[in-house]
């Protein structure tokens, strides 16, 4: 029966079973998560700083003079650090989604929604905005007192700079939001002087307002309601997955008792009934009615539950990070661990480990430069001699550094074709040029091939910080009959 609890996931609350729950016909009761220390607490605060520092501090890192971090839609150029990409590297990106993708199965499929507990905007967010409501309202109790107090001034300031606080958050995270896309520094400059451009001022207030309504008021309802990851969590985690769950064998029944009492005397299991892992859910669920889609494996009913236990002087644990198997054989930390070891992870991990390494292979193998080859369209070929046929090419570079290049370019092929034009081009810092090509195979080697087109071979070379790179793109060439 304790396998049921954790495997498969349990739905949302029926219909009255529970005022927490999400009901069609009932408003549903607003959650004050209580505030909790402990291992997994600190952990979720160091990833609030992590995540927070990578997202504010990017877009004001410098990088051969100029943003490090910028997705430049106007220019349509992507700079990353020493990266520059352009629209038809948009491979790269589709290949970052597979690597998410990969990622969230093997870490779901070992560890449960980890990204969702620690690292998700929305979780994230949110511990922000409760950090902020704490410390102007107060910690759970005295935020329900006072939202169920009637309007004072005393309620006002405190709601009051509750609101500003959160807004100020928002806009700046708008701001940052906006600064990834155009540059930061101007962007605030555009702003102290009230200068924004009305696309600018729709993006910062737009993300800003999606922030503010989603952690401020939204919530819990984001995870339960609208983020699909939770749908289909089931499929990706098994009996050996770890997961937070409640040992039903040791905590039942329930029951309160004085400190330190004998829970096997009384008839009782360890658990008090003290509802404290529920009242510190950010979601509102009850954790001992088993796994349940809104859990986000936050692991705040883990903290409280082994504070509660400590002082009880019963053995921490009673809720804790295991499996299904774990908790149905009775396996210990070592064992459950052991069974990571299986092939649903090594595929994943697999697969993850192959991606990357074809994507990291393609980046650091990628040449600075393209190249398109474009026929003359107008005349195919065309007699310029005695018997010397002629046909016009136009290529068009694309720089991809930062600085300027200058490229040869030579034919392969076909015996006896040469370039009769200037075969060399200096092409600005990311940028894009053409070089008009004619190309003329002499008349002895033009009778011999009549009416014919060939297959040749256009290469352009550059050097790069004393490195040779070089390029081939395929064509024809078309022999007058």
């Amino acid at each position: 029966m304790a396998a049921n609890k954790v495997i498969p996931i349990q739905a949302a609350n029926p219909v009255g079973e529970d005022s927490s729950g999400f009901s069609l016909y009932e408003k549903t009761v607003k959650i004050y998560p209580r505030s909790v220390s402990g291992q997994f607490a600190r952990l979720r605060w160091v990833m609030v700083w992590v995540t927070q520092l990578v997202f504010y501090g990017l877009p004001w890192l410098q990088w051969n003079g100029r943003q490090a971090m910028l997705f430049d839609l106007v220019e349509r150029r992507f700079y990353v650090f020493g990266l520059v990409l352009h629209p038809q590297d948009f491979i790269y990106l589709a290949v970052l989604l597979i690597v998410a993708a990969l990622a969230l199965f093997f870490f779901t499929a070992v560890a449960g929604r980890l990204w969702c507990g620690y690292a998700c905007p929305q979780s994230v967010y949110t511990e922000i905005f409760l950090w902020v409501e704490r410390h102007t309202e107060g910690d759970r109790q005295a935020r329900m007192r006072l939202d169920a107090a009637p309007w004072s001034v005393q309620k006002m300031a405190r709601k009051g700079s509750k609101q500003l606080a959160w807004m100020v958050i928002a806009l700046i995270t708008g701001l940052t939001f906006v600064g990834y896309f155009s540059s930061i520094r101007g962007l605030l400059s555009e702003l102290l002087s009230l200068t924004l451009s009305s696309w600018e001022w729709f993006w910062i207030l737009f993300y800003g307002l999606a922030t503010y309504g989603n952690a401020g008021f939204m919530r819990e309802q984001i995870c339960k309601h609208m983020c699909p990851y939770a749908r289909f969590q089931s499929a990706l985690i098994d009996m050996d997955s770890m997961v937070i769950a409640y040992d039903e064998r040791r905590g039942e029944s329930r029951g309160s008792r004085p400190r330190g009492a004998d829970s096997a005397a009384l008839g009782l299991g360890d658990c008090i009934d003290c509802t404290l892992c529920v009242q510190v859910c950010p979601t509102g669920i009850d954790i001992r009615k088993g796994l349940q889609n809104e859990c986000i494996a936050c692991a705040a009913c883990i903290d409280v539950c082994d504070q509660v236990m400590l002082k009880m002087d019963y053995p921490k644990g009673l809720i804790r990070y295991t499996s299904g198997n774990g908790l149905v054989q009775g396996l210990n930390a070592r064992q459950i661990i052991r069974r990571v070891n299986r092939p649903r992870v090594w595929i994943y991990g697999a697969l993850l480990v192959l991606v990357c390494s074809a994507f990291a292979y393609n980046l650091t193998t990628r040449l600075s430069f393209s190249v398109d080859v474009i026929k003359d369209r107008g005349a195919l070929a065309r007699e310029v001699g005695p018997g010397e046929i002629e046909n016009v090419y136009r290529l068009q570079i694309m720089n991809g550094l930062e600085q300027a290049q200058r490229y040869t370019v030579s034919v392969n092929g076909l015996p006896g074709l040469r370039i009769s034009s200037d075969p060399q081009l200096e092409v600005q810092a990311v940028g894009i040029a053409s070089l008009p090509i004619r190309l003329t195979l002499p008349p002895e080697l033009a009778a011999q091939s009549r009416g014919k087109t060939l297959p040749i071979v256009f290469e352009v070379q550059t050097s790069v910080d004393g490195r040779a790179e070089s390029r081939q793109e395929k064509s024809t060439f078309y022999v007058l009959p």
